[in-house]
């Protein structure tokens, strides 16, 4: 066998193969469709607290302390410490990219709530923990933000 001809046989091989094995099994959406649904189910049972926030890798979790957040089924929250509330609204969507997102919007100009009212990627969800992640569309920077059950 001419071996230019065995090297073009090998190569054409070898890409068909790798080919195969980084194709996307469509499952994508179904994923991603499901961390939203399981994070709807979640957020309503019961109240959260914040146990880390942040942002642009400074620790700012202390701003929450002593805050319940109640997440109601209409796509209200209600954050309350005791003697201080604050209101705002949540929502979940899949991007247009593809990615889980998990919308918080308290509706303060300045402060840790107008800090955390953001559009977040869903990283994981379980009935007692909810995980996020902003990315900075302008500067690329990232914040986290976990939520765990009371």
């Amino acid at each position: 066998m001419n071996p230019n001809i065995f090297l073009a046989f090998f190569a054409f091989v070898s890409i068909s193969l790798l080919s195969l094995s980084c194709s996307n099994d469509g499952n994508t959406s179904n994923t991603n469709s499901e961390n939203v649904a399981q994070l709807q189910d979640a957020i309503i049972q019961g109240t959260w607290k914040i146990t880390r926030f942040i942002e642009d890798g400074v620790n700012q979790t202390s701003n929450f302390n002593g805050f319940n957040f109640t997440f109601n089924t209409n796509g209200t929250v209600l954050a309350t410490n005791g003697s201080t509330s604050i209101n705002g609204t949540w929502s979940t969507n899949v991007s247009s990219s593809g990615t889980p997102k998990f919308v918080l919007n308290f509706n303060i100009s300045n402060g840790p709530f107008d800090e955390i009212s953001e559009d977040w990627n869903i990283e994981s969800v379980s009935s007692t923990l909810i995980d996020l992640k902003h990315v900075s569309g302008g500067d690329g920077s990232i914040d986290l933000l976990l939520f765990i059950k009371n």
